[in-house]
């Protein structure tokens, strides 16, 4: 298919083991997406990338109400990086997909030079993360292209469809498209590689009962990341996170 004089992969459905529907501004998305695949390594499965942005999940929300400070910025940030992925699986690919998240993530949230918030969804700081994925860097042109919310959207509903709406970043779909989705698991560090599968098994048998629908504790450690100031080989001090609650009201 051609758009304005360029190739466009049709973004088709895929056979792939698992969907997992993320918004890249949420760290939770990230360690979540880096157990994935771990997983995905050691038992081959494979992972189809897909948008869910929480500016759209939370559209008729008043900001300044029911989140805290700075929310509303991430959040439009998140969608104007989905915009950026949205571009890249039409014009490459969906498996290009993955090495623009991954690569976008460890910008974010890894290593010494990190670039979060709304400084990540800028062109200079998109030109390296596209580099990195092998990705060019015209790319990032899409952080202002409204004409792919439309596309994000329906990703959006359909994520919600599955789960209800009721539910954050990320949600996977397990052997779709007859499985059980499920919001999570929200993990705070990330296992072992023998713990990744035990935790893997575990959150399997639990999607495989019809009845099953939450398991939840707002008591959690801060989160693994060096981000978040908490280095590989330490565990964050535990918190009553309500951080990202939509039914906080000042």
């Amino acid at each position: 298919m051609a758009v304005d004089g360029k190739v466009l992969v049709m973004a088709a459905d895929t056979q792939a083991d698992l969907h997992f529907y993320f918004d890249p501004i949420c760290p939770f998305a990230w360690i979540t997406s880096k157990w994935v695949r771990r997983v995905a390594a050691l038992r081959s499965y494979t992972v189809d990338w897909r948008f869910i942005s929480l500016r759209l999940v939370n559209a008729n929300m008043d900001y300044a109400a029911q989140f805290p400070a700075d929310y509303e910025a991430g959040h439009n940030s998140g969608l104007h990086l989905l915009r950026v992925a949205a571009r890249t699986r039409a014009e490459h690919g969906r498996e290009a997909v993955g090495r623009y998240y991954e690569e976008l993530g460890n910008q974010m949230w890894e290593g010494e030079k990190r670039v979060t918030g709304p400084a990540a969804a800028a062109p200079e700081s998109l030109a390296s993360v596209l580099t990195a994925a092998e990705l060019p860097d015209s790319l990032a042109g899409a952080l202002g292209e409204e004409e792919w919310d439309a596309e994000i959207g329906a990703e959006t509903d359909e994520a919600l469809a599955l789960t209800g709406k009721d539910v954050g970043t990320p949600i996977l779909h397990f052997t779709p498209p007859a499985g059980t989705a499920l919001f999570g698991p929200v993990i705070s560090r990330l296992p072992s590689d023998e713990e990744a599968l035990e935790l893997w098994d575990h959150v399997i048998a639990l999607s495989n009962f019809p009845g099953f629908a939450e398991l939840k504790r707002s008591l959690r450690e801060r989160i693994q990341l060096p981000a978040f100031g908490v280095p590989a080989d330490k565990s964050g001090a535990k918190e009553d996170w309500h951080g990202g609650s939509r039914r906080l009201k000042k």
